[in-house]
């Protein structure tokens, strides 16, 4: 089942993302034409990015009965050069629980192995983007 984003027509820029039951509202701040209903598309991407990292960590924590009890992850984004190719993510992991440094590295490892990290960096993405008929 694709993911469809429609426009919310009384606003300038906002648009709702409908995926399976969910939906969240995404928007542009007031410098770029939006009114900051929502998170940017980049938000989006960035935060796919560490919302993959947070439940990778925790996910393999739990198979491998780590004592990991929490875990928060912030990621900063620099895309001064993103026209030059270039898009920054500086991603910084929190881990609570009673972890040695080798678990604490181990967990570290496991966060840069995400399957979006390796989309991101290691896959060719191939996009095409086609036309629907007219409305009848």
């Amino acid at each position: 089942m694709p993911l469809t984003v429609t426009r919310d027509l009384p606003h300038p820029m906002k648009h709702t993302v409908h995926v399976r039951q969910h939906a969240f509202a995404v928007d542009e701040p007031p410098a770029n034409g939006g009114e900051d209903l929502g998170l940017t598309p980049h938000d989006t991407y960035d935060a796919a990015l560490g919302a993959c990292k947070a439940m990778t960590v925790v996910w393999y924590a739990r198979r491998k009965q780590i004592p990991l009890q929490d875990v928060r992850v912030s990621v900063e984004r620099d895309d001064s050069e993103e026209r030059q190719g270039t898009y920054r993510l500086l991603v910084t992991l929190e881990l609570g629980g009673a972890l040695t440094d080798a678990q604490r590295r181990e967990l570290l490892a496991v966060a840069e192995k995400c399957p979006l990290h390796k989309l991101m960096t290691q896959v060719k993405s191939e996009i095409s983007t086609t036309l629907a008929p007219p409305a009848a």
